[in-house]
């Protein structure tokens, strides 16, 4: 069976409009493209993204806060938008794969991640979580909260908060399991809950893992044959937005390092999809990590792949 883990981005299920139904149509839509892609051969698991919809709903906590209603904490407002889009894909996807005459089972499950309290991610906050406002009210929005906010990809600016590394997905057998028994599986989602060891066992913790991370943590324990990372362009660019723009195709580790060491990918945004992708290529010599868009998806194998990572003796194969 070839082992696929597919890293589905949070802005791709929701776009402008937060309401359930309108987020529960993007994610029907992109069920769609999954399901094109499952093979009789494939085992396949999603882990998506949560950023719009955590940074949502710590809003929706922090209005709603009272003695009686008390605000959740960030862990476990990962882990109740992990278990609703979880809970979205999972009807999705059944739906799909029943159109397509598809017998396969479909699960989400709850997934903690292990970090470090040491990790460097707790110092410097990075990852974007919530909607985008312009500077001027993201700066307001410092001085009554305290929280950081930062341009997000020419996007505007989002909150951020700390993203330590995982170093251990603790339901990865489980994961396993359920693919040997040929069930399409939604785990990771939000790059896990994030929890860490402490005397008195697991414990969950204030943070927020990047979903690209925690997929090829979960690719590597898992022993899969490729990882997708999708995103919201066909390819990775240098140079991006400027004149001498260049898209990536096939890209050994080394030159894509390189641009790394440039600078050329921004933090929170592009750097830790091509990290994650490195990072998996560098496992086995036969580890192919792709970087492209959703629509991207169907063309995989057709010669558009979009940007993919491979070791560089791989690279005359290809």
């Amino acid at each position: 069976m070839k082992r696929v883990v597919v890293a589905l981005g949070g802005n791709a299920i929701l776009e402008s409009d937060p309401t359930a139904a309108a987020q529960q149509k993007i994610v029907q839509e992109t069920a769609e493209s999954l399901a094109a892609l499952l093979t009789d051969e494939m085992e396949l698991v999603i882990v998506h993204g949560n950023g719009p919809q955590v940074g949502n709903l710590m809003l929706q906590q922090a209005a709603s806060d009272s003695v009686e209603n008390p605000a959740m904490p960030l862990d476990t407002c990962v882990a109740m938008t992990e278990g609703s889009i979880g809970y979205w894909l999972v009807n999705a996807l059944t739906n799909a794969l029943e159109k397509r005459k598809i017998t396969r089972d479909v699960a989400a499950i709850v997934t903690q991640v292990e970090v470090s309290q040491n990790d460097e991610g707790f110092v410097h906050p990075s990852k974007p979580i919530g909607p985008f406002f312009s500077e001027s009210k993201a700066q307001e929005l410092m001085e009554m909260t305290g929280a950081l906010y930062m341009e997000d990809a020419g996007r505007g600016f989002r909150k951020v908060v700390p993203s330590p590394r995982p170093i251990a997905i603790k339901e990865s057998k489980t994961i396993q399991l359920l693919l040997e028994n040929g069930v399409v599986t939604v785990a990771g989602g939000g790059g896990g809950i994030p929890v860490v060891q402490s005397g008195g066992g697991l414990q969950g913790i204030e943070a927020v893992i990047d979903k690209d991370l925690a997929a090829e943590k979960l690719a590597e324990l898992i022993e899969a044959d490729t990882l997708i990372i999708l995103t919201g362009v066909t390819n990775v660019f240098v140079h991006y937005n400027q004149p001498n723009q260049k898209a990536l195709e096939t890209v050994s580790i080394s030159e894509i390092e390189h641009y790394i060491k440039e600078g050329q990918f921004a933090p929170g945004s592009m750097l830790p999809k091509v990290e994650a992708a490195v990072q998996f290529a560098k496992r086995r010599p036969t580890n192919k990590a792709v970087i492209t868009s959703l629509e991207n998806l169907k063309n995989l194998g057709k010669g558009e792949q979009g940007t993919v990572v491979v070791q560089k003796e791989q690279m005359a194969i290809r």
